[in-house]
């Protein structure tokens, strides 16, 4: 091989690929958090251990069949998770061009002239032909600082990081369609709840008023009797309400009508509508939602943008070159026509530019730490998400057994007292004051209820779940 051959086959590749990259060594940013179980009352009832949420996909953990056909829906119709979607495409599409400034852009070109001219010997004419193909290479910068390599990183990273925010944004509509189901569930037995103490304050009005007309009662008892059924009928319209604002709530977030025989009846009836998945701290958990690995892709973005900053100080070499042959005869292009060649190399050298590539370089520099930051916020954020949902887990279902006897206790409470008003052994104050503290203790019986399906909804979200999963991934 010659000496040009040789260099050629050595130093290509680096020309081509960069054989200098000057971003800063990357390493994730840690301690920002203690990934350990959080101690204390409210946790004295939890599992040592995570489970691995992100393995678990929406299928398994969604037990209730309508309710798996509503979340169906939303992933399909969800207007958010399709513009999502359209980002990732986006980006992808993006770092597709910036990625094509690595390699060299070869065109081809085949041309041919037919042309007459006075010969300058009376009136005679002269025909000539002239007919080139040539390949030519055009201004292809020379990597040999990395700044194109660099470039092409920090665009795959802001890719990346826009596939975790979508996958953020599908678990977010997971999590939103499991909470406006449940919250429908628990509006539509409060309305139960306040119909049946509305009917029952109805017959105690007209028992009272008879007990007026016998000299029994007094006006001051069908006085009471009445602001109990006028406030039940009050909270029937509220609640009518309310169960009307969370089915246009859910088919907002689902992007289409839901069907009727898919709503729940009420929350007492949905049964094990969530699995109930061990929780806990896991440091592997925390770092790996899509939140905290979105935030991480966005730093090395950063990272990247520093090494193309710097690159800007050193001078950039282009190449221009083309290759082919010529010939009077198009039948003999390519058989004997003549070799033709341009080879047009620049190089470009920083001297001046008012300060702008060092400015340029302070601020990506000061954009890595604000990144650091922003990732090591959503880390401790992701902390205290997962804390909260322990300190909730680990109270629920003591608070669900007292509320369940408190109902019970409130149910036996009022029917004593309405027999002992019914009877003339007490006044009508105490068997007031019984119904309507039964219908407080029901309320906040549906109240626990729905705090209960809503920390697995909320654990499966904040743990990242089911976001390891194919099945999970973004469509592309």
């Amino acid at each position: 091989m010659t000496m040009s051959a040789k260099f050629l086959a050595v130093f290509l590749p680096c020309f081509l690929a960069g054989c200098v990259s000057l971003d800063p060594h990357y390493s994730r940013p840690e301690n920002a958090v203690v990934a350990a179980n959080p101690a204390g009352e409210a946790y004295r009832n939890l599992p040592r251990a995570a489970s691995h949420y992100r393995e678990v996909g929406w299928q398994d953990y969604v037990q209730d069949p309508r309710l798996r056909q509503v979340v169906a829906m939303a992933l399909d119709n969800s207007r958010d998770l399709r513009e999502a979607v359209a980002s990732v495409k986006s980006a992808h599409a993006q770092y597709g061009e910036q990625r094509a400034n690595l390699f060299p852009t070869l065109s081809a070109d085949v041309s041919g002239t037919r042309s007459r001219a006075l010969t300058g010997e009376g009136n005679q004419t002269a025909l000539g032909n002239s007919y080139s193909a040539e390949g030519s290479v055009s201004s292809f910068e020379l990597d040999l600082f990395g700044k194109n390599q660099s470039l092409s990183r920090q665009q795959y990273e802001t890719y990346l990081g826009t596939l975790e925010g979508a996958r953020s944004t599908r678990l977010t509509l997971l999590y939103n369609t499991v909470d406006y189901w449940l919250q429908l569930a628990a509006d539509r037995s409060n309305l139960e709840i306040a119909k049946e103490t509305a009917e029952s304050a109805r017959e105690s009005r007209e028992v009272t008023r008879k007990r007026l007309q016998n000299g029994v009662a007094s006006m001051v008892d069908v006085a009471s009797a009445d602001t109990t059924y006028q406030s039940a009928q009050a909270d029937v319209a509220s609640y009518t309400t309310l169960v009307a604002q969370d089915k246009n709530a859910l088919e907002l977030v689902v992007g289409h009508r839901v069907p009727d025989n898919l709503l729940p009846q009420n929350i007492e009836t949905i049964g094990q509508a969530l699995r109930d998945v061990p929780a806990g701290v896991s440091s592997e958990a925390l770092i790996n939602r899509p939140d905290v690995l979105q935030a991480e892709h966005n730093l090395k973005t950063a990272n990247a943008s520093i090494g193309a900053a710097r690159a800007n100080f050193f001078p950039s070499i282009s190449l221009t070159a083309s290759g082919g042959v010529g010939s009077a005869d198009l039948s003999s292009l390519f058989k004997n026509g003549a070799g033709i060649w341009s080879f047009s190399p620049s190089i470009s050298l920083p001297i001046f530019k008012g300060g702008y590539n060092v400015s340029y370089l302070n601020y990506t520099k000061a954009q890595k730490e604000y990144y650091v930051a922003a990732y090591e916020k959503a880390v401790q954020t992701a902390f205290q998400e997962v804390a909260d949902a322990l300190a909730r887990k680990g109270t629920l279902n003591d608070q669900l057994t007292r509320q369940r006897n408190n109902v019970a206790a409130s149910q036996t409470y009022y029917h004593l007292a309405d027999l002992r008003y019914q009877n003339g052994v007490d006044t009508y104050l105490n068997a007031l004051t019984a119904q309507r503290t039964l219908y407080t203790a029901r309320t906040s019986l549906v109240s626990a209820e729905q705090a209960y399906y809503q920390n697995l909804n909320t654990f499966y979200k904040v743990m990242g779940g089911g976001t390891a999963l194919q099945e999970s991934a973004v469509k592309m």
